[in-house]
């Protein structure tokens, strides 16, 4: 899973994903990537178990998996500004 996340646009993406449910289209619209770039991370996410699709209508809408890959997106995103800033970590 952490691997999967340690592409910046799969990042990004599973942070609008924790969010909200989006489709690709909007997706790759807010992320600032290609369609197609962001189809293809979102079939690795999926098969990673990190994402659910869901058919609505003729759109697929994507949504982060759970609870607990929501706390883990979190944790990598405050981790990383955390060393990044040099902001002590939360211990």
């Amino acid at each position: 899973m952490l691997r999967m996340l340690a592409d910046g646009t799969r990042l990004r993406l599973m942070w609008l994903l924790c969010h909200g449910e989006y489709d690709v289209a909007t997706l790759a619209r807010t992320a600032g990537v290609a369609r197609p770039a962001a189809s293809q991370h979102l079939a690795k996410l999926r098969l990673s178990g990190l994402v659910s699709a869901q058919r609505v209508g003729r759109r697929v809408v994507y949504a982060a998996r759970g609870g607990h890959v929501r706390r883990l997106v979190r944790q990598t995103i405050y981790a990383a500004d955390h060393h990044v800033s040099g902001v002590p970590d939360d211990d």
